[in-house]
């Protein structure tokens, strides 16, 4: 008699290498499909920059309190008096990371209330 041949079980390699090989594929397709810069286009550099609130952006403190270039501002209607023609389509406000939002929103409609067109948030930008 022959002995019998026991079966050999294959391992599921295969089946990975195929989806890897689709996930390389896929990616080099996706990071082709932009448009890529101008080789002679040169980024501004901002890593030397100072990071300062603008001048004429309103801030708000974290305790709800208002500063227009250091001075306190009691209310938001007195801030955009004192603010030239120019500058009142766009008001920014500057908020402390722990201002209240009901706060936050509540000064963005009294700006509004007061005349100005645009409120624009100024934030910190998070990179990698």
């Amino acid at each position: 008699m022959k002995p019998r041949r026991s079966k050999v079980e294959r391992e599921p390699t295969i089946a990975l290498i195929n989806i890897v090989f689709l996930m390389l594929v896929f990616f080099l397709v996706a990071g082709t499909l932009a448009t890529p810069l101008d080789k002679e286009l040169r980024l501004v550099r901002t890593a030397d920059i100072e990071g300062t609130a603008p001048a004429d952006a309103l801030v708000l403190h974290a305790d709800g309190r208002m500063t227009h270039r250091g001075a306190d501002i009691d209310s938001a209607s007195a801030f955009l008096a004192d603010l030239p023609e120019e500058y009142r389509a766009r008001v920014r406000l500057v908020p402390d990371r722990d201002l209240p939002a009901a706060t936050l929103i509540a000064v963005g409609r009294a700006l509004r209330e007061a005349g100005a067109q645009h409120v624009v948030l100024v934030t910190e930008r998070g990179l990698p």
